[in-house]
């Protein structure tokens, strides 16, 4: 795992400077501690920060092919190297290392484009072409690894593995796109392509983009995308043993490191599988580490003790101090830009405490947005059942009418917290499963922001985000259709970024056999029933590990990787959170309506409504305009 810039001299061949591409490549040395390199000739750098994983003694970047013509800046791993190895050799390719960057050198030189539908793994690199004088950049297929670019006004384009890399450039404009705001508190991330700032992109999964020298014109383009088309069913065990024999394989070539590897384990089903499949194909213990919190609503703790138990593993265990508020102010500096996952706290905390035993570990990432594994995506199909029986023109009045009565009871337990279901019954099935993930109802959106910035965003919403991927949806069915939703946008602009920012600032690899691509079209093609049956998620997942895991792992309600934002809001964090929210860096942006703010910590703090996430949503914001600034 490692981290990558460079600089591209689009319309001329003029030198490049030297110190900002060094300073761009340092400032991600946590990215690569081991070791980094610069490559420069006329119009083009390339920079790499190296954290060694394979071929330790060699493999050093930017790496430069035999005959000199091809220059490749890389970070992440491919787990069929040895194979396509073994291919390209059979074509003539010599090697002088055991790497995979080698191989993604030569497969470029066999195949061009195409060399990335050849690729397993999370990826994201850089390659230069001399002969056919251009730049080529792709990212792996779900997005696991980051990649962020810009064209700048002076011709160059400059890119990198984190968003702070292109803010070392001084001719970058760090101009904040309101469109960009009005996503992050609508999602409580920024989804791809955007970033905070206007022209500056993060190349979407499953993308490559080639500049030619000289070339005005440029366009990313798709090379992968999830198809839904299901295939027909199998009998109910032999698609839980085939997705067992498919699981074990995509841990099994995720295993391979010349370094310490160990896993997550939180105690919750994907972790405990991973751990499960790496303790039967290992000789030794498997070292696994996992986080407690004082309060038992967020604690899965004696869980993970289980699975570590019944595997033997060699497990480690840190309890969160549940008022540790010291990562509050480096949150800002570890994502660039505003990100408001809160469990982007124990995250960092537990792949600190993975560091002190292993330089690679495994995680469950992405099994819920597989196997619809969120109580969000049980709504939605129930919702979607009542839409179907009933005409938007009556449900609109109706429900609509119903939502605005109904009392907004943050307070009382969860069946009878009726009114988010009524609004989501008013909309239409994308509306309604937007409704069900923003951090910010599209009201309260209009009540916190200025009437500069509404105007500023000239009727867009952050729905739209939805809206553009559903136009390209492979599917129809309501369950399919919000799992691919998540798959284009919680998954790579929540979950894997918080993964990535934490993980390498610390320097730790981090591999998700559950984003392994074959394996996520496998499971792509199942039934939607084997997925969600009734109302148990993850359904023929939970049934294929019955014999590795215990129920009370598989079928215990989900709890997630959450603080207690509400306690802390209310207490320690009580005043921090007011003088950030009527602070002058959040008053001077003018982007918010003062009158609003105020409402909301007064409305909290006596305790009539959650405002919880938005509050914090605010915090984070307001950390990354004291970065910036």
């Amino acid at each position: 795992m490692c981290g990558i810039v460079g600089i591209f001299d689009i319309t001329e061949k003029r030198d490049i400077n030297k110190d900002v591409l060094s300073q761009m490549n340092e400032i991600q040395q946590h990215r690569g501690p081991n070791e980094g390199g610069l490559y420069l000739e006329p119009g083009l750098g390339f920079g790499h920060r190296r954290l060694s994983i394979i071929d330790v003694d060699n493999g050093q970047q930017p790496m430069i092919s035999r005959d000199k013509n091809a220059i490749l800046t890389y970070n992440g791993e491919v787990y069929n190297f040895l194979a396509l190895r073994q291919e390209l050799e059979s074509l003539g390719y010599e090697f002088d290392t055991h790497c995979d960057t080698e191989v993604i050198l030569y497969a470029w030189q066999a195949w061009g484009e195409s060399c990335v539908n050849k690729l397993r793994g999370m990826f994201a690199f850089a390659l230069w072409d001399k002969d056919r004088q251009c730049l080529f950049l792709a990212r792996d297929r779900l997005g696991v690894k980051p990649l962020f670019y810009t064209e700048l006004a002076n011709g160059q384009f400059i890119f990198g593995s984190e968003l702070k890399a292109l803010t070392q450039h001084p001719a970058l404009v760090k101009a904040i796109d309101p469109t960009a705001v009005e996503d992050y508190f609508g999602f409580g991330y920024i989804p791809d392509p955007k970033t905070i700032y206007k022209n500056v992109y993060k190349l979407e999964p499953g993308y490559c983009l080639t500049i030619t020298q000289g070339s005005l014109h440029y366009q990313p383009r798709q090379y992968w995308d999830v198809n839904f088309t299901t295939r027909l069913m199998q009998d109910e065990r032999a698609s839980a043993d085939e997705l067992i024999e498919r699981l074990r394989e995509a841990v099994k070539i995720r295993m391979v490191a010349d370094v310490p590897l160990g896993a997550f384990l939180s105690g919750g089903v994907d972790s405990s599988a991973i751990v499960a499949m790496m303790s039967g194909l290992s000789p030794e213990p498997v070292n696994t580490c996992s986080i407690a919190f004082g309060d038992p609503a967020f604690n899965e703790a004696k869980f993970a003790a289980q699975v570590a138990r019944r595997y033997q593993t060699n497990h480690r265990v840190e309890q969160v101090n549940p008022d540790d508020f010291s990562l509050l102010d480096q949150l800002a500096g570890l994502y660039d830009e505003p990100f408001a996952d809160s469990s982007a706290l124990p995250t960092y905390r537990v792949c600190e405490l993975a560091k002190k035993q292993v330089t690679v570990v495994l995680s469950g990432d992405g099994g819920d947005e597989n196997l619809a594994g969120y109580r969000r995506h049980r709504w939605h199909v129930y919702e979607e059942r009542v839409r179907s029986n009933l005409p938007y023109a009556l449900r609109k009045p109706v429900f609509g009418l119903l939502g605005q009565m109904y009392p907004k009871a943050d307070w009382a337990p969860k069946m009878f917290r009726a009114k988010s279901t009524f609004e989501s019954l008013a909309r239409d099935s994308v509306e309604g499963y937007f409704h069900s993930v923003s951090v910010m109802s599209n009201q309260m959106r209009g009540l916190l922001f200025s009437e500069q910035l509404k105007t500023d965003l000239q009727g867009y919403q952050a729905i739209d985000v939805f809206r553009k991927h559903m136009i390209k949806a492979p599917t129809d069915n309501a369950l399919s259709m919000v799992q691919y939703l998540d798959l284009k946008t919680y998954l790579p602009g929540d979950i894997l970024t918080k993964v990535d920012r934490a993980s390498m600032a610390h320097g730790l690899e981090v591999r998700v056999p559950l984003l392994d691509h074959q394996l996520v079209e496998w499971i792509a093609g199942l039934q939607p029933k084997a997925k969600l049956n009734g109302s148990e998620g993850k359904y023929i997942f939970k049934k294929s590990l019955e014999k590795y895991l215990s129920d009370d792992i598989l079928y215990r309600p989900k709890m997630g990787f959450a603080v207690p934002l509400n306690a802390w809001f209310k207490g320690p964090l009580k005043t921090k959170v007011k003088e950030a929210l009527l602070g002058e860096r959040i008053l001077n942006c003018g982007l918010f309506n003062q009158t609003f703010l105020k409402q909301m910590l007064d409305h909290h703090e006596r305790g009539l409504r959650d405002y919880s996430s938005p509050m914090w949503s605010l915090l984070m914001f307001d950390a990354f305009l004291h970065n910036v600034s």
